[in-house]
Protein backbone atom coordinates (compact mmCIF):
# COMPACT_ATOMS: atom_id res chain seq x y z
CA UNK A 1 0.00 0.00 0.00
CA UNK A 2 1.20 3.09 -0.76
CA UNK A 3 1.95 5.72 1.62
CA UNK A 4 -0.10 9.10 0.64
CA UNK A 5 1.80 11.27 3.19
CA UNK A 6 5.29 10.33 1.90
CA UNK A 7 4.29 10.51 -1.75
CA UNK A 8 2.86 14.11 -0.97
CA UNK A 9 5.83 14.87 0.28
CA UNK A 10 8.05 13.89 -2.47
CA UNK A 11 9.74 10.64 -0.43
CA UNK A 12 8.68 7.72 -2.36
CA UNK A 13 11.12 7.13 -4.58
CA UNK A 14 11.22 3.80 -7.57
CA UNK A 15 14.51 2.10 -8.52
CA UNK A 16 14.12 0.61 -12.41
CA UNK A 17 16.68 -2.67 -11.94
CA UNK A 18 17.81 -3.46 -15.75
CA UNK A 19 20.40 -6.88 -15.19
CA UNK A 20 22.20 -8.56 -18.15
CA UNK A 21 24.18 -12.05 -17.05
CA UNK A 22 27.71 -11.55 -18.14
CA UNK A 23 30.36 -14.29 -18.22
CA UNK A 24 28.14 -16.07 -15.49
CA UNK A 25 27.53 -12.75 -13.39
CA UNK A 26 24.50 -10.84 -12.88
CA UNK A 27 25.20 -6.96 -14.03
CA UNK A 28 23.19 -4.02 -13.39
CA UNK A 29 22.44 -0.87 -15.55
CA UNK A 30 24.15 2.04 -13.33
CA UNK A 31 25.63 5.11 -14.28
CA UNK A 32 28.05 8.16 -13.93
CA UNK A 33 26.33 11.41 -12.57
CA UNK A 34 28.89 14.73 -13.51
CA UNK A 35 28.22 16.10 -10.33
CA UNK A 36 27.10 12.97 -8.06
CA UNK A 37 29.36 10.23 -8.81
CA UNK A 38 28.33 6.63 -9.49
CA UNK A 39 24.15 5.94 -9.19
CA UNK A 40 21.45 3.86 -9.87
CA UNK A 41 18.09 5.03 -12.11
CA UNK A 42 15.61 6.55 -9.90
CA UNK A 43 13.08 9.07 -9.53
CA UNK A 44 10.35 10.15 -7.55
CA UNK A 45 6.74 8.54 -7.88
CA UNK A 46 4.30 10.85 -8.76
CA UNK A 47 0.92 11.75 -7.52
CA UNK A 48 -1.80 9.38 -9.40
CA UNK A 49 1.21 7.56 -11.02
CA UNK A 50 1.92 3.96 -9.85
CA UNK A 51 5.09 2.54 -9.28
CA UNK A 52 5.29 0.67 -12.09
CA UNK A 53 4.39 3.32 -14.28
CA UNK A 54 7.11 5.42 -12.50
CA UNK A 55 10.15 2.81 -13.04
CA UNK A 56 9.09 2.87 -16.44
CA UNK A 57 9.24 6.87 -16.81
CA UNK A 58 12.12 7.12 -15.34
CA UNK A 59 14.29 4.94 -16.60
CA UNK A 60 13.05 6.45 -20.53
CA UNK A 61 14.11 10.13 -19.01
CA UNK A 62 17.40 9.11 -17.15
CA UNK A 63 18.80 6.30 -20.01
CA UNK A 64 16.36 6.41 -23.03
CA UNK A 65 16.09 3.33 -22.18
CA UNK A 66 12.37 1.55 -23.34
CA UNK A 67 10.79 -0.84 -21.53
CA UNK A 68 9.31 -4.20 -23.02
CA UNK A 69 6.30 -6.15 -21.00
CA UNK A 70 5.42 -4.63 -17.25
CA UNK A 71 8.10 -4.56 -15.13
CA UNK A 72 7.97 -6.94 -11.74
CA UNK A 73 8.02 -6.23 -8.11
CA UNK A 74 11.58 -7.23 -6.67
CA UNK A 75 11.07 -5.17 -3.45
CA UNK A 76 10.11 -2.35 -0.95
CA UNK A 77 12.94 -0.90 1.06
CA UNK A 78 13.20 1.74 3.50
CA UNK A 79 16.49 3.94 2.61
CA UNK A 80 17.30 5.64 5.72
CA UNK A 81 18.47 8.42 3.36
CA UNK A 82 16.41 11.31 3.91
CA UNK A 83 13.75 8.85 5.16
CA UNK A 84 12.69 7.66 1.89
CA UNK A 85 10.57 4.18 0.87
CA UNK A 86 12.28 3.07 -2.57
CA UNK A 87 10.07 0.85 -4.95
CA UNK A 88 12.71 -2.08 -6.82
CA UNK A 89 11.05 -3.16 -10.15
CA UNK A 90 13.10 -5.19 -12.71
CA UNK A 91 12.69 -4.36 -15.81
CA UNK A 92 13.30 -6.09 -19.15
CA UNK A 93 14.77 -4.20 -22.33
CA UNK A 94 16.26 -5.06 -25.70
CA UNK A 95 20.14 -5.87 -25.38
CA UNK A 96 21.42 -3.48 -24.62
CA UNK A 97 25.77 -2.24 -24.96
CA UNK A 98 28.36 -2.40 -22.81
CA UNK A 99 28.48 1.54 -22.24
CA UNK A 100 27.02 4.90 -23.48
CA UNK A 101 26.09 8.86 -22.65
CA UNK A 102 22.81 9.92 -22.37
CA UNK A 103 21.29 13.42 -22.17
CA UNK A 104 18.85 14.36 -19.60
CA UNK A 105 16.86 17.13 -18.73
CA UNK A 106 17.30 16.60 -14.90
CA UNK A 107 18.74 19.22 -12.85
CA UNK A 108 18.86 22.16 -15.74
CA UNK A 109 20.71 18.94 -17.98
CA UNK A 110 23.30 16.40 -17.82
CA UNK A 111 25.30 13.64 -19.52
CA UNK A 112 25.06 10.19 -18.16
CA UNK A 113 27.64 7.78 -18.75
CA UNK A 114 25.81 4.32 -18.31
CA UNK A 115 28.05 1.27 -17.45
CA UNK A 116 27.16 -2.11 -16.11
CA UNK A 117 27.97 -3.34 -12.26
CA UNK A 118 28.67 -6.83 -11.07
CA UNK A 119 26.36 -7.04 -8.30
CA UNK A 120 29.32 -9.37 -6.69
CA UNK A 121 31.29 -6.21 -6.92
CA UNK A 122 31.46 -4.35 -3.99
CA UNK A 123 30.52 -0.64 -4.98
CA UNK A 124 33.75 1.75 -4.70
CA UNK A 125 33.81 5.18 -2.96
CA UNK A 126 32.64 6.67 -5.85
CA UNK A 127 29.45 5.43 -5.01
CA UNK A 128 26.97 7.51 -2.74
CA UNK A 129 26.16 5.15 0.38
CA UNK A 130 22.76 5.43 -0.12
CA UNK A 131 22.85 3.32 -3.80
CA UNK A 132 25.78 0.88 -2.25
CA UNK A 133 22.95 -0.12 0.14
CA UNK A 134 20.62 -0.26 -2.56
CA UNK A 135 22.78 -2.44 -4.91
CA UNK A 136 22.85 -4.73 -1.40
CA UNK A 137 19.35 -4.80 -1.11
CA UNK A 138 18.87 -5.53 -4.92
CA UNK A 139 21.63 -8.39 -4.81
CA UNK A 140 18.90 -10.17 -2.35
CA UNK A 141 16.86 -10.85 -5.50
CA UNK A 142 18.97 -12.24 -7.91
Amino acid sequence: MIDQTKLKERKLKVCPVVSREMNGETEVLAFCHPLAGKQLVKGTIEIAESPSDAAIRELYEESGVTVIGAPRFLCHWHAVHQNQEWYFYHCQTEKLVGSWQHFTNDDGGHHFAFFWHRLKQLPDSDWHPVFRDALAEIAKHF
